[in-house]
């Protein structure tokens, strides 16, 4: 009996206690402390912790990923990612590896999916799922500014063409060598590839429109040929079979950056 009285009398001060609480706040209880709230100010509802996806990028594509004066990461892809990421509400954690490491990367499970100028092609899709397209290219040829004797490809016989691995410009160069007779010097990195023409090692350069465009606009001592090949699109990737909801995420995001405005917005930033 002495057990049983003394349960109940803590029930009882319990009861109290939890009631003159309630009466104090409104909502507040033992195990939730009081929120001092403004008559008419709503309360925000908790969103819990943010997903983080790794997303490999390239290291210089400018103006689709760079880094600026001030030592930040940033171009069309990651501006269009960070957008998506901020419209979606998960987080981002970029990995700047190179192409063709971003490529292994992704293959390997240890990056989420891919933001590179990554053009979407029927070998590609064998390997990787991607999302809608975000970016429609073109490619076009560059010679040294210097350099008078290339006008056309037909100029390009016996010469060296230094080109991206894995860019619509490589693409496009392995798909006319034979054609107008030239060696294609490939190259992990533009840089890389922009130098080897600007030093005469290669007469020219394939390479997407906006990328080499943007190069020259900031410096680079190269000219560009008149004729401009259509590309194929950019789209953001993951492996195969793998981070459907990532890659719906990206497409929702996508949509609603485009109707939103801000997505224009991005791409006018760096191109105009």
């Amino acid at each position: 009996m002495k057990f049983f009285k003394s349960v109940t009398a803590i029930a009882l001060s319990l009861t109290m206690v939890m009631g003159l609480a309630a009466c104090g706040s409104g909502s507040a209880t033992p195990d939730e402390p009081e929120q001092n709230t403004q008559e008419g100010q709503e309360e925000e509802a908790p969103t819990g912790d943010a997903k983080t996806y790794k997303i490999a990028t390239d290291t210089t594509f400018a103006p689709f990923e760079f880094e600026d004066e001030s030592g930040n990461f940033v171009g069309i892809d990651i501006d269009i990612l960070n957008a998506i990421a901020q419209d979606q509400g998960f987080e981002v954690d970029l990995q700047v590896l190179g192409f063709s490491a971003a490529l292994q990367a992704v293959e390997a499970g240890q990056a989420d999916g891919m933001i590179a100028g990554m053009s979407i092609t029927e070998e590609r899709k064998e390997r990787y799922d991607f999302s809608e397209p975000y970016y429609d290219s073109a490619v076009v040829m560059a010679v040294s500014a210097t350099n008078e004797d290339i006008q056309s490809y037909e100029d390009l016989a016996g010469k060296k063409v230094a080109v991206k691995v894995g860019t619509e410009g490589y693409a496009f160069a392995e798909s006319i060598k034979d054609e107008y007779g030239f060696e294609m010097v490939v190259f992990d990195d533009s840089n890389g590839m922009y130098q080897d023409v600007t030093v005469g090692n290669s007469v020219a350069c394939f390479e997407d429109y906006p990328v080499i465009a943007y190069g020259i606009q900031q410096g680079l001592p190269l000219r560009l040929n008149d004729t401009q090949e259509a590309g194929n699109s950019y789209g953001f990737a993951v492996s195969k079979g793998k981070n459907a909801e990532l890659l719906q995420k990206f497409n929702d995001g996508l949509a609603n950056i485009r109707e939103n405005g801000k997505y224009q917005e991005i791409v006018d930033s760096y191109t105009k």
